[in-house]
């Protein structure tokens, strides 16, 4: 469903003229502007007469507070953050750089005029910090020299990296079977391969030219006493002497934010190594729309999206083995779980087709590809195998996450909702399994909350309101921003104590200091926005220089748990069945499995169940990568799944916009 954000057709259920919640206030467009919601502002404007080049100097911070210094010659005109993408310089961003996420923060100093202070600025940074040179990377045109200081990117946010899972029977596609072979004579002169394939008879193996090369030095060299490696029947290396006991494989969950990494031992099944970080494809937007139109707009960002995403398996995969003491070349296999778009983007396919209707896949289903394909430097014939999609937005990370979770094996009503900026939802009766997508945003992960920042030290996850504000946060430190678990638990709170009404509005001062005086002067204003302060630095902060919630980011959830929890709504529908009949909700993804099941009731996130009956189910697209690794029958069990699941297309339903208005109440 997140399609419908490119399409420009009109159908955005946000922009609905009004529609009225029971006998509450009415909801409109105009009355959500006065709240703060915005359009983008204009870039800055910048003088030049369009010739010559402009020298960058960019200081690229470490977390460790250190800095390399990169330089770039770039054509007059050009935006700050689209020179440092262009030269390798990620700087952190979720709106893809068209000045709407506010998290490209960074210092200039230019070689004479200032640089021009645009109405977002003003908005994102104190007047010390303008005065300072912080700006906005993406409203800064480079109109003359300029020196800029990048602050550390969070490459590794928190995430969940193991998840619900199933027992497998362990059976690997990757065999090592020893054998020692009779040495040809004169009366024997059968050729090394027949010799191989006779000595592995249970096998039809298949071979390329590249072991066919290796084949008779390899035998001669260990006296004919040899390894052969085969994933399915392809012989893809005979190795000198017994290494029987060493392969391994390599699981990736290829998230739109965040990727993980696990390195298992094929032999024993066990995990050996595991890593995660953020997808390198970040600086070209933190959702799947804003990436398909990056690569709408410029020819070669899908070969930089590409390389992005190659870089990033690789850095993971060079980590894994190195902390698990494993030669890359002794991984023979790797498994990748993504959406259909992260998919292409790793394959250099065009997602174009995913971006417009018709919303067509260039195939459901892959074939079997070099691990080298991808980017990867493990063994030079490593196989890869990639997850099919079930559309274009219920891609391979979700048929992982349902081999895992089990969804066609299990006879209870099960929810599954893989929480993402592209929110992915399964719905089990037993007997029938309906899936869709819906378009969640990147509010969850951070993306266009005004104090919003990844899962990253610092970031508030857990919010108790009472007489006072009780504040859990990531690495105990001072608190720096507010992720997606804190969000929903201050929104949750702020409903359950009165601060917010149905509707989602902030309640006038005088009503909130009579339901909750200790809380009430916490309710400010930032500008003309109202706001609830979480934190302020020093008792005499002021509000802008604070963390907290505005009215904005309380539309901005509004509008992702709506678009999700009618998703649900309508698959219920689809089957016959009631929120009630519910007996487990799976909350999957590394945002569902940090996030408070008692909150996602209360917002409607999830169906109105007893606590214990929604699960934080983890990284299953994971786990169902490394079950595929393990087993072939449960390969088998994902290609089924495409046959098995009924695939439900949300945008082309004419009652889709007013269901999602009626999921907008608290």
């Amino acid at each position: 469903m997140s399609h419908d954000r490119s399409t420009g057709s009109g159908d955005d259920p946000r922009d609905d003229a009004r529609h009225e919640l029971g006998d509450g206030p009415a909801f409109s467009v105009d009355h959500l502007r006065r709240e703060g919601l915005i359009e983008p502002p204009a870039e800055a404007e910048g003088t030049h007469d369009g010739t010559g080049r402009v020298d960058l100097s960019f200081a690229v911070r470490a977390a460790d507070g250190s800095s390399s210094p990169r330089g770039a010659r770039v054509p007059p005109g050009v935006s700050v953050f689209d020179a440092a993408s262009w030269n390798g310089i990620a700087i952190d961003s979720t709106c893809g750089g068209h000045g709407t996420c506010r998290k490209c923060k960074v210092r200039v100093s230019p070689s004479g005029a200032p640089v021009p202070v645009t109405r977002h600025d003003e908005r994102t940074f104190s007047a010390e910090q303008l005065e300072d040179g912080w700006r906005l990377a993406c409203l800064v045109r480079a109109t003359q020299d300029l020196e800029v200081d990048v602050p550390p990117l969070t490459t590794r946010p928190k995430a969940a990296t193991v998840g619900v899972g199933r027992q497998v029977i362990l059976r690997p596609a990757v065999q090592k079977r020893y054998v020692e072979l009779v040495e040809p004579t004169l009366s024997d002169q059968r050729t090394d391969l027949v010799r191989l394939r006779e000595a592995i008879d249970d096998l039809e193996l298949t071979v390329d030219l590249e072991v066919l090369r290796r084949l008779p030095v390899v035998l001669r060299q260990a006296d004919f006493k040899v390894t052969a490696v085969v994933v399915d029947e392809a012989l893809i290396d005979v190795e000198p002497g017994d290494t029987s006991r060493v392969r391994y494989g390599l699981a990736f969950d290829l998230g739109t934010t965040t990727v993980v990494a696990t390195l298992l031992d094929l032999e024993s099944g066990t995990p050996v190594a595991v890593a995660s970080r953020l997808n390198r494809q970040q600086p070209y937007g933190g959702d799947v729309i804003t990436r398909i139109s990056a690569t709408m707009m410029d020819p070669e960002a899908l070969g930089r999206l590409q390389a992005a995403a190659g870089r990033t398996l690789a850095e993971l995969a060079a980590e894994v083995c190195s902390e698990g003491g494993v030669d890359p070349s002794s991984v023979y296999e790797v498994a990748l779980a993504g959406n259909a778009t992260m998919t292409s983007l790793a394959l250099g396919i065009d997602p174009e087709p995913l971006g417009v209707a018709p919303f067509v896949m260039g195939t459901a289903a892959y074939p079997t590809l070099l691990a080298a394909d991808l980017g990867l430097s493990l063994h030079p014939r490593a196989r890869a195998t990639v997850f099919p999609s079930l559309g274009a937005y219920v891609g391979g990370d979700i048929v992982a996450g349902m081999l895992a979770t089990g969804m066609d094996r299990d006879k209870r009503v099960r929810l599954l909702i893989d929480v993402g900026t592209n929110c992915e939802i399964v719905l089990s009766d037993g007997d029938r399994i309906v899936a869709t997508a819906a378009p969640a945003g990147p509010a969850f992960e951070g993306g266009a909350i005004r104090c919003g920042m990844r899962a990253d030290e610092g970031a508030i996850e857990v919010v108790r309101l009472g007489d006072s504000v009780e504040l859990g946060v990531i690495g105990d430190a001072e608190p720096r921003g507010l992720c997606g678990s804190g969000l929903v638990d201050v929104v949750s709170e702020l409903v359950r104590v009165g601060l917010l009404d149905a509707t989602g509005r902030l309640v006038p001062d005088d009503v909130a200091a009579e339901i909750a005086p200790g809380l009430a002067d916490r309710l400010t204003k930032v500008g003309e926005e109202r706001v609830f302060v979480l934190h302020r630095p020093a008792a005499d902060s002021p509000p802008e220089e604070s963390v907290y919630l505005s009215q904005r980011d309380v539309r901005e959830l509004q509008f992702a748990k709506a678009a999700i929890s009618t998703g649900w709504t309508l698959l219920l529908e689809e089957l016959g069945l009631a929120g009630a009949d519910v007996q487990q909700v799976l909350l999957a993804g590394s945002f569902g499995s940090y996030l408070s099941p008692a909150a996602a009731i209360r917002i409607g996130l999830v169906p109105t169940l007893p606590v214990l009956r929604i699960v934080s189910a983890g990284n299953v697209a994971g786990e169902g990568a490394k079950m595929v690794l393990l087993s072939l029958r449960e390969r088998a069990g994902a290609e089924a799944l495409l046959e098995e699941v009924t695939y439900v297309e949300l945008s082309d339903r004419a009652d889709f916009n007013d269901r999602f208005v009626e999921q907008l109440a608290f």
